[in-house]
């Protein structure tokens, strides 16, 4: 692994922009579910009382002798093992904990085991610093608290994440910091169906998307800060401040999660809301199924392909446990409803240029929670949501990616042409990052060649959420009608070595996100493109965003921005839009196109 510290890149470029002043599961779950439905009448395969999670499953109850040394010694493996092979998650059962700061580093992850987020309550923090990077939080990427609530030390608890880091289902008695400390340079970030009762206090964040829930206040805004469905979020005031609010979400259902009910482990499946607003839990017993563990498959380190397989043809869900899983087939996805559920970043690597992961074109499949890492030899694609030519309506059943990450190099040599294809209609993407990594081992321009980002076919999805960085040509390329994006954050690839490496025919570079021009409708809000073209800043990008000009092609509040002018853009979305011009990191911004 290469020094993550050595590497000059954006992320260690934006000063002057940016400143500013061991047990088993045992206990039972305090509430009871709502009733299962036909989904879960699959084959129950006997399942322990105690289930075997695997050693990179830490499991506590109140009552556990030394927590806090337990959370300090993964912290320290994971601290600055940026492109290391640990995977852990921290799961807490229900209760009430004391006394504890739960560092977070590198793929961990630390959940709740109740219903709700205050069946499960750490008087104490939960924290995420960049100490390990000189307080530069831009790396801070993979790991992610979920389904717990806290009442910090301070007041406040410090979340100084970048992409790929999830704050989901979580209940902060207090403020929430979102920068390091002595506010150093910050990229993030995702929270959903979570509630901060007091500030939420971005300080040096460039951007950040909130989803369906609820805050007591919101300090102030970098360059794009997005809400939907946000209980006290600042009013829709873009350009200045740069706040993009919408009232609701159009479609969105919450992330499964494992939990505990009466002695029982469980996955609850949280209900389709529309038009959603505020958290999915902040009434009581939430809305949606519980599976037992008996109808999953828990996967370990070690399981192939075809294990996988197997137990998905059987009519079993797929709990993937923290580890790192070498496919030499697709991991292939058939049956309705069918959840694969990843905790603790459990990462799948295609090796000999299969596709990690293909879905069929069927009803209310859910992908949540891993880590797709592409491998040296060229995948044509990585992730397949449908197969080509779907077209069946999932209107009232959708497929659900969620929390679905995607590493083209930085931990070794990886290639693929396109990294996740969504054909299936009326897909939700909610919050993935797709990264063709510009830092690490196995970089390049063609070294990590990875052509497209995220490819669109199907018609009516909806992305809330969407991190897409560095590809080749297009980042985003959207193919199918009626398609809607609420934020989106985009680098172009820092290492293209000359204007002529990026022309895109007579244009000058491929668009961060291109609507193709046969689309008669789609929509965006809150969309971000930055340049650093650090190998050869002279280099123009034409455009951040290309649509065809058409009235119901309709995009609210975008920005480019040259960072530290490595490289310039000359209009923000087709020919519209003002240049970026000299080295102080300034947007230029189109409030609404047409």
């Amino acid at each position: 692994m290469s020094d993550a510290r050595s590497t000059l890149s954006r992320r260690t470029a934006i000063a002057a922009a940016l400143a500013v002043p061991a047990t088993g599961l045992l206990s039972a779950a305090p509430a009871t579910a709502a009733p299962a439905t036909a989904a879960t009448a699959r084959p129950q395969p006997a399942v322990a009382a105690d289930p075997d999670f695997g050693p990179n499953v830490i499991v506590f109850d109140p009552s556990t002798p030394g927590i806090q040394g337990k959370l300090d010694e993964v912290f320290k493996r994971q601290e600055s093992a940026q492109f290391a092979a640990g995977r852990y998650a921290l799961l807490f059962k229900p209760g009430t904990y004391s006394g504890l700061n739960a560092q977070l580093g590198f793929y961990t992850s630390i959940m709740g085991l109740g219903l709700t987020p205050d069946d499960t309550h750490i008087n104490g923090d939960i924290t995420v610093d960049a100490g390990w990077f000189n307080g530069n939080a831009t790396q801070n990427f993979w790991r992610s608290a979920e389904n717990l609530s806290l009442s910090p030390v301070s007041g406040t608890n410090r979340w100084a994440v970048a992409q790929a880091a999830p704050f989901r289902r979580m209940h902060v008695r207090g403020n929430l910091n979102l920068s390091p400390n002595g506010y150093g340079w910050a990229s993030g970030g995702y929270i959903a169906d979570s509630r901060i009762d007091g500030t939420v206090q971005p300080y040096s964040q460039q951007q950040w998307y909130t989803r369906d829930s609820s805050v007591g206040g919101w300090l102030n805004a970098v360059w794009n800060m997005v809400f939907s469905g946000v209980e006290g979020a600042p009013d829709d005031t873009f350009p200045d401040p740069p706040y993009t609010t919408l009232n609701s979400t159009p479609y969105s259902r919450e992330k499964p999660f494992l939990y505990l009910d009466g002695g029982e482990h469980k996955v609850f499946v949280p209900a389709l809301r529309t038009n959603a607003r505020g958290t999915s839990w902040g009434n009581g017993t939430p809305q949606g199924q519980s599976l037992s563990l008996s109808a999953f498959y828990l996967a370990k380190e070690g399981d192939s392909a075809a294990t996988l397989n197997a137990a998905l043809d059987r009519g079993l869900h797929l709990l993937l446990t923290p580890g790192i899983y070498h496919l030499d087939q697709s991991i292939e996805v058939k049956k309705a409803n069918t959840l694969v559920l990843g905790i603790g970043y459990a990462t799948l690597i295609p090796d000999g240029g299969v596709t990690a992961l293909k879905t069929a074109d069927v009803d209310g499949v859910r992908l949540a929670g891993f880590l797709v890492d592409a491998g040296p030899q060229n995948s044509r694609t990585l992730v397949e949501i449908g197969p080509e030519g779907a077209n069946t309506s999932h209107v009232g059943n959708p497929t659900t990616v969620q929390d679905v990450f995607i590493r083209i190099g930085g931990a070794g040599a990886g290639k693929a042409t396109t990294s996740m294809v969504v054909n299936t209609r009326h897909t939700i993407v909610d919050h993935t990052w797709v990264w063709r990594a510009d830092h690490g081992d196995g970089v390049g321009w063609e070294t990590n060649r990875a052509d497209y980002g995220v490819v669109v076919n199907g018609a009516d999805v909806l992305a809330t959420g969407l991190f897409v960085e560095h590809f080749n040509k297009y980042d985003v390329q959207w193919n199918g009608e009626r398609g809607r994006t609420i934020f989106y954050q985009n680098e172009k690839a820092y290492d293209a070595p000359d204007q002529a490496a990026i022309q895109n025919g007579s244009l000058r570079g491929f668009a961060a996100y291109k609507v193709a021009d046969s689309v008669t409708t789609h929509e965006g809000w809150g969309l971000g493109s930055y340049c650093f073209y650090n190998v050869d800043p002279t280099i123009v990008q034409e455009h951040g965003f290309a649509a065809p000009d058409k009235p119901d092609v309709k995009f609210h509040h975008l920005l480019v921005v040259s960072l530290g002018g490595k490289g310039q853009y000359a209009h923000v979305i087709n020919a519209t839009g003002s240049p970026t011009s000299g080295s102080d990191t300034v947007p230029s911004k189109v409030v609404s196109f047409p």
